[in-house]
């Protein structure tokens, strides 16, 4: 048991080339922020809130570099994608990247500080798509890491399943959107932010993707 936890304890130690490119990854958001607004002349109010988008960018970054996609039958491979690309879907209505409700405004793209934008956003008559990068790719990850672990849960057999069912490392990342809630309207995205829980969704997320990448209930 000792050995074993050792094991999957290890994976969360990072190599030298792991703290390489992450030094390199920090300090080209931290250059490609200043850059946002030396070139816009506006003035930074909240560091912290800066920093949060980056956060859930490099967990996920992080997360997805440290597992590998176990290998398959067709059949499973589908079946995972297929879950993969509902949770993605789930996440994202929860989270706000889509509504299925709409304004007729059309499609823009709002300049948001790095991270936060440039956000894509589309208000049809029935649908609002606002594509803000951390969370694409912070639940594009997500997605990624469950089905890696459907993946593995299926070599298992019926148990493994079953415990993938009650396996709180699959349904805490759905807290972390609830906690975050949706932006509102296509027209709030530029305010959105400033009266949402960011910190705590923001630990919520990490912490899933910590548990997906150790998956303890295997």
């Amino acid at each position: 048991m000792g050995a074993t936890a050792s094991a999957s304890l290890d994976r969360f130690r990072p190599g030298k080339s792991t703290l390489l490119y992450g030094a390199l990854l920090v300090n080209g958001e931290l250059a490609l922020v200043l850059l946002y607004f030396a070139l816009t002349s506006s003035v930074p109010t909240d560091p912290l809130l800066l920093a949060y988008p980056f956060v859930w960018i490099n967990a996920a970054l992080w997360g997805v570099s440290r597992v590998d996609l176990p290998s398959a039958s067709r059949r499973q491979y589908a079946v995972a994608l297929a879950v993969a690309v509902a949770y993605f879907l789930l996440l994202g209505g929860l989270g706000g990247l889509y509504m299925l409700h709409g304004h007729g405004l059309g499609s823009r793209i709002a300049w948001l500080s790095p991270g936060w934008g440039p956000v894509l956003v589309y208000s049809g008559a029935e649908l609002t798509v606002s594509l803000f990068p951390y969370k694409v790719v912070g639940y594009g990850a997500l997605a990624y890491l469950v089905a890696v672990t459907i993946l593995d849960a299926a070599r298992t057999g019926v148990a493994g399943l079953l415990g993938l069912l009650s396996c709180v490392s699959c349904t805490w990342p759905v807290a972390a959107t609830v906690l975050t809630g949706a932006f509102g309207s296509a027209s709030a995205v530029a305010t959105a932010a400033q009266n949402e829980p960011y910190g705590l969704s923001t630990v919520v997320f990490v912490s899933s993707v910590l548990l997906l990448v150790w998956r303890p209930t295997r």
